[in-house]
């Protein structure tokens, strides 16, 4: 959205209780972004009463005073989309860091005002051939691309609330953000000048056409999601689980390895060190799809939690904006954010201030509705333009003390359509991803199968229903072992608990720092998956002919198979049918030996 032509209006601060500032400004609206004190600190107002305005502020108040001006800006808060997003690292509010880093140090200092896109560089425009002057034209429409990475076409789009005949249009060419590349009349005769960038308020979700179908998963090459909680494009997710059980790894491998075109990963109130690994391994990742670096479709908005906690807050719906933009242009986004637990505990501060009163665990009334909300803005659509593209929402959780009661949780559970639940214990036994297959589910898995099935197998339902009905069934055994012993179970129960252990550790368990096993390609999961089972049948099959539940126990092939994700790469399916078909001999072979000695004994 283009900022309105308002004069600036002058006003002066009357109160300050930590980041909510009360001032006396005339004609203020809510919502308006203001500049507050001598130092010009960043502020956006969140309620009126009267002639005064309650402003949030971006920034650390600390020597702020009664009495010091204030300006309010006449729009929004709002995100600037356009050329240079992408490979970029921006706090809440979308300073961007690396330019700040190199103006002012490792610290931000307090009222810097700098453009969020570089204003100097020079991008490659090229119009739209298809364009006509005295064209109407409608938002969202493409006036031309730009390449903004090796791999990324950004598609220049007219802002969504203009519509209006095309006067003017530049040829292609050379040209910088602030430059004019288009005219354009609206209805009432007002002239608007289009540039390659423009500007959109961001807890304002951008308009569509309407809503589609998913019909595609998101392939995150991990097999505990892929192969058994799919997501689709367009879809939402929760990965909750407490301190040390892994989130910010699997954030980071959902980023690094999903078919996503665009990724963002919004670090919202994490600790300063997790988030100084992410911005500094992700420059240096390879992507796995183009073979050029992944920050050319990566995004990052840091904003630690020694950062000023309002703008947790906001830094979620900046990721939100930039994600729909990208969605405007016809890509699949993924979202990630960590953690909306740090994003809700900013409402709670700010709703305490207010005076608003508490709810559970001290949370505001609206908690629930503000991340329904947030969940909401995903999706994937038809956009203004015509295209389809999505937004992946996948929002990490961090329970107190692993509680998924909690309100943050809880009402996670209930908006989200996959819900990966980290497990303390799996992580404490050193089994990772830690994701609990018990406390975890999907909504998509019958959509997801129908794309299986006509791009990999058509098993693929049938053999993941298996799986989960053995895992159930290892923890009912398990339980028993442990008040009995393993003595009170029969040859059969105990081949389940082995058929169990092939799928946790074969399976499930998969290494980030493993380059054969961190990423793992449909093909291979179904091809693994169906090892697992095949073993587990077939080793059935014997000890039904009375074959000894320890001697199958103690075939060399089953550490064969716990070794197989690692030792073949995706590129390397064909090896693993071989062994599949390998294994069927040697059960074959058992079971003709064991026939023959049957037959001698009697």
């Amino acid at each position: 959205m283009s900022k309105p032509r308002h004069q600036k209006r002058q006003g002066l601060i009357r109160e300050i209780n930590g980041p909510i500032i009360h001032l006396r400004l005339p004609g203020i609206r809510n919502g308006e972004q203001v500049r507050i004190g001598r130092l010009g600190l960043t502020g956006e107002v969140i309620a009126l009463h009267r002639e005064e305005a309650i402003v949030q502020c971006y920034e650390d108040t600390q020597g702020l005073r009664p009495g010091e001006p204030a300006t309010a800006l006449g729009w929004p808060l709002s995100a600037e989309l356009g050329p240079g997003l992408l490979g970029g690292i921006f706090d809440g509010i979308q300073r961007p860091l690396e330019s700040i880093a190199r103006q002012a140090g490792n610290y931000i200092p307090r009222g810097l005002d700098l453009p969020s896109l570089n204003r100097e560089r020079v991008w490659p425009f090229t119009p739209d051939e298809a364009l006509a002057i005295g064209e109407t034209l409608q938002g969202g429409q493409r006036l031309g691309i730009v390449q903004e990475t090796e791999t990324i076409e950004h598609r220049i789009l007219v802002p969504p609330e203009l519509s209006g005949e095309l006067l003017e249009l530049a040829p292609a060419g050379s040209y910088r953000l602030d430059d004019t590349i288009g005219r354009l009349r609206d209805r009432q005769g007002h002239h608007h000048k289009l540039k390659l960038y423009h500007r959109w308020p961001v807890r304002t979700p951008r308009p569509y056409q309407r809503r589609d179908h998913s019909i595609e998963p998101l392939i995150t090459g991990q097999r505990i999601f892929d192969s058994f909680f799919p997501l689709l494009k367009g879809g939402k997710g929760a990965v909750p689980g407490p301190f040390g059980a892994g989130k910010t790894v699997v954030q980071q491998q959902i980023a690094r390895w999903s078919n996503a075109d665009i990724v963002i990963y919004v670090g919202c109130g994490e600790r300063g060190n997790e988030l100084v690994e992410v911005l500094e391994s992700f420059p240096k990742l390879q992507d796995p799809y183009s073979g050029r670096y992944l920050m050319e479709r990566t995004l990052l908005v840091a904003n630690t939690s020694n950062m000023p906690v309002v703008a947790r807050e906001a830094s979620i719906y900046l990721g939100l904006t930039v994600a729909e933009y990208y969605r405007d242009q016809g890509y699949d986004v993924v979202m990630l954010t960590d953690s909306t637990s740090r994003w809700a505990e900013a409402l709670r501060e700010v709703a305490g201030r207010l005076g608003q009163m508490p709810v559970e665990d001290g949370y505001p009334a609206y908690l629930a509705s503000r991340l329904a909300a947030i969940y909401e803005r995903a999706g994937r659509v038809e956009s203004l333009g015509g295209g389809a593209g999505s937004v992946t929402l996948i929002g990490a959780v961090s329970p107190p003390g692993g509680d998924f009661s909690e309100p943050v949780t809880a009402h996670t559970k209930e908006i989200t359509q996959a819900f990966w639940a980290l497990s303390k214990e799996l992580a404490d036994a050193r089994h990772y991803p830690a994701i609990d297959w018990v406390g975890s589910f999907s909504e998509h898995v019958e959509a997801a199968a129908s794309w299986w099935h006509q791009n990999i197998g058509n098993k693929w339902q049938q053999r993941r229903a298996e799986a989960l009905a053995l895992l159930s069934r290892d923890a009912e055994l398990s339980r028993i072992v442990n008040l009995v012993g393993p003595e009170a179970l029969s040859s059969a129960q105990r081949w389940e608990l082995e058929g169990a252990a092939l799928i946790k550790e074969g399976l499930l368990q998969q290494s980030a720092l493993e380059p054969a096993d961190s990423f793992a390609s449909p093909e291979k999961q179904y091809l693994l998956l169906k090892m697992m089972l095949l073993i587990f049948h077939k080793g059935a099959e014997l000890i039904e002919l009375g074959v000894p539940v320890q001697e199958l126990s103690q075939l060399p092939l089953l550490a064969e198979a716990r070794r197989a994700k690692q030792r073949y790469s995706s590129t390397q399916v064909e090896q693993i049918r071989e062994l599949n078909e390998t294994f069927i001999q040697t059960f074959e072979r058992i079971r003709m030996e064991y026939a023959r000695f049957k037959e001698q004994a009697e």
